[in-house]
């Protein structure tokens, strides 16, 4: 019965309960031109995001955040007990770590519904506490990875980093005032890797000083040594409070228009290897907010439909996970997926169905000689096992 009134059972098929919660505005060290800015809000989200417009509504407040949202979920019939936070905001690294770990402290007291004197009393807690936290992300820039950041980090409870690359091309990097060069991404997943973290990054097309011939020869270097676990795709959009809006109206950018976008995306997906899952297509910025250029917010829909009309599919993990389909163990297959990324050998160990559908897998690590050292005593000369996920309706614990 719950699962035919389920109201958004996507929230929950992935296996796990995503709780999003903003941190509070804040300067960013990043003069990204393609970036909105506004005052009420942490660098690059607008308030009218449904993200950002809840984070407001508690005035950026931690522990309500949480709260709400677990309410919200529980109301709509999903389980709440294993909970993956994700913090976004601006650059969590350039937050004070006082800030930081009052924020992680808050959320985890929320899950807790209980106040600690400290961060680490509060996370013990949690190990048996009605709602756990399974995963917690933050989002960051490469030149903000360093060896010292990621002790910090796995003190605080970070599991996944997501990493805004935007794009492999040193010149479109220094047109778009990114800040940081491509070698320096390459270092950070390299780091990131070898101290045990998931690494989400952030791709960007139609940037300004790109074509779509550009962006698609730029696509295929994130699997030149990089090779990130989850990709977000986020389209460069065009708005009246980024500074790119001045260049477009000098004639010097020209937006994607939707057409060109999927076919762009329909021709880059199909690419995309066994091992990554792709979590969006397109930002959650309402589309009264563009200016020119693509305005449709249901881009992952279009480029299906692009796809199926081509007869392609795409081998990502999220268009591979098994959701609401029933599994028999029995027929499940053990793949092992070996691959290369800088100093790592990886292996993606999946259980697949006949039809090809992922049930769960597991990312196994194993650093190479070259490595570089992460400060992480416990980690030397270790296997990594950086990832478990089993895939399908998210159950309560111990179901």
């Amino acid at each position: 019965l719950l699962a035919k009134i389920r109201l958004k059972p996507m929230r929950t098929l992935s296996g796990v309960t995503t709780v999003t919660v903003l941190t509070k505005p804040y300067s960013c060290p990043g003069k990204c031109i393609f970036c909105p800015t506004d005052i009420r809000m942490p660098k690059s989200y607008l308030p009218d995001e449904p993200g950002a417009m809840r984070a407001l509504h508690h005035e950026f407040d931690p522990y309500e955040q949480v709260t709400a949202r677990i309410e919200a979920l529980h109301a709509v019939g999903h389980p709440t007990d294993k909970i993956e936070l994700l913090v976004l905001g601006g650059t969590w690294s350039s937050y004070r770590k006082d800030y930081q770990e009052w924020f992680i402290k808050r959320c985890f007291e929320a899950l807790n519904k209980r106040e600690f004197d400290t961060l680490a009393e509060a996370q013990t807690f949690n190990e048996t506490a009605e709602h756990r936290n399974v995963g917690l992300v933050v989002e960051t820039r490469p030149d903000h990875v360093t060896r010292k950041e990621l002790v910090w980090l796995r003190t605080l409870g970070v599991t996944k980093v997501q990493i805004g690359v935007q794009s492999m091309d040193d010149r479109i990097l220094e047109l778009n005032q990114r800040g940081h060069t491509a070698a320096e991404a390459r270092a950070a997943f390299a780091l990131l890797r070898a101290a045990g973290f998931k690494i989400v990054a952030h791709w960007m097309p139609n940037l300004l000083g790109a074509t779509p011939a550009s962006d698609y020869e730029d696509f295929a270097h994130l699997w030149d040594g990089l090779n990130p676990d989850e990709l977000k795709i986020y389209p460069t959009q065009l708005l009246a409070n980024a500074e790119l809006y001045e260049y477009w109206q000098r004639g010097e950018y020209t937006p994607y228009e939707t057409d060109e976008l999927i076919k762009l995306i329909a021709d880059v997906k199909t690419s995309i290897p066994r091992y990554r899952r792709v979590n969006r297509i397109i930002r959650d910025i309402p589309s009264t907010n563009v200016v020119e250029g693509n305005r449709r917010t249901s881009l992952r829909m279009d480029v299906q439909q692009e796809l199926k009309r081509r007869d392609k599919v795409c081998q990502c993990v999220r268009c591979r996970e098994v959701r609401g389909q029933d599994v028999q163990n029995a027929a499940l297959r053990l793949d092992d997926l070996i691959y290369k990324a800088d100093s790592a050998e990886e292996h993606f160990l999946s259980y697949v169905t006949p039809n090809d559908k992922l049930a769960g897998f597991l990312r196994l690590s194993l650093p190479q000689p070259d490595a570089p050292p992460t400060s992480l005593s416990d980690l030397k000369t270790a296997a990594i096992i950086r990832e478990v996920h089993v895939y399908g309706q998210s159950l309560r614990m111990g179901q």
